[in-house]
């Protein structure tokens, strides 16, 4: 069954969420942990966690993509940002727990003009700070489309992050296809090829989630804007080989094409036609 879902607001709280995928027909969700432009989180409602989990077990939800607040740049050169980021992150760790065994999703971040290795290094600082034995939660980095001075461009720069990090099994990796493609991978003509690659890289054992977008630029154009499942530059066709590739098909989807809920729940209906049982 195809796993598929989108980005919803959280600002009416956990099971209102929950209610509004189950309209959707998605048995997944992507979230802002917190403020996505601030660093505001709304207190905990340990209530209406309790009334999600009780809704996602009794509708077999799949695994939730919590995602980080745009907000967060752990390898920026300002040294009281990257105090933000860390101090962010590790609260949103904490939060995460409430609703355990999800993925926590996060922009790498942009080294402004330091130096990628630089970034790199502050990057898995970071995260080697926080990540705990102990936590449910796995940390997936975002591929990236690599415009400005962003970290995680190509999949070198992801595993160059991963290698730093001390507690491995506590990390992933999120794919974007927008971000890939508009990195310079060709998953248009050659999705095996960039998966081959992907896999020789980091590894498809590291892969765990898909943020489905369609592009409205073309490969390689470094510019990361979605569009419409079916409206840009990667098409329909392409979208529908990703959902049912042997060996990315059992993965969650998470939608975050410019929408609203009407749309949303027409591309969910759209991919769930096209999807091979």
């Amino acid at each position: 069954m195809l796993k598929i879902g989108n980005h919803l607001s959280s600002s009416k709280g956990y099971k209102a969420m929950g209610e509004t995928a189950l309209k959707l027909d998605a048995d997944t969700f992507a979230f802002f942990t917190r403020n996505p432009r601030g660093g505001q989180a709304k207190k905990i409602d340990e209530e209406d966690v309790k009334a999600f989990l009780q809704l996602a077990k009794e509708h077999h939800f799949e695994k939730l993509v919590a995602h980080a607040p745009y907000t967060l740049n752990p390898c920026s050169a300002d040294a009281h940002l990257r105090e933000f980021a860390r101090n962010t992150f590790e609260d949103d760790l904490k939060r995460m727990e409430y609703t355990p065994g999800n993925y926590y999703n996060f922009h790498p971040g942009s080294h402004v003009k330091q130096g990628v290795d630089v970034g790199i290094e502050y990057i898995a600082e970071m995260l080697n700070d926080v990540l705990t034995k102990e936590q449910s939660t796995t940390v997936l980095l975002e591929t990236m489309a690599g415009k400005g001075s962003e970290v995680g461009r190509n999949f070198q720069e992801l595993r160059a992050v991963l290698d730093r990090v001390e507690l491995k099994e506590k990390m992933g990796v999120c794919l974007d296809t927008c971000h890939v493609w508009d990195g310079g991978y060709d998953i248009v003509n050659d999705l095996d090829g960039v998966l081959e690659e992907f896999d020789k890289i980091i590894g498809l054992d590291r892969l765990c989630a898909i943020h489905l977008n369609d592009s409205m630029n073309g490969c390689g154009s470094h510019k990361d804007r979605h569009a419409k499942i079916g409206e840009g530059q990667i098409g329909l066709e392409a979208l529908v080989r990703v959902i049912n590739h042997p060996k990315l098909r059992q993965l969650p989807f998470i939608l975050e094409t410019p929408n609203d809920d009407a749309g949303y729940a027409a591309e969910i209906a759209l991919l769930r036609s096209k999807y091979v049982e």
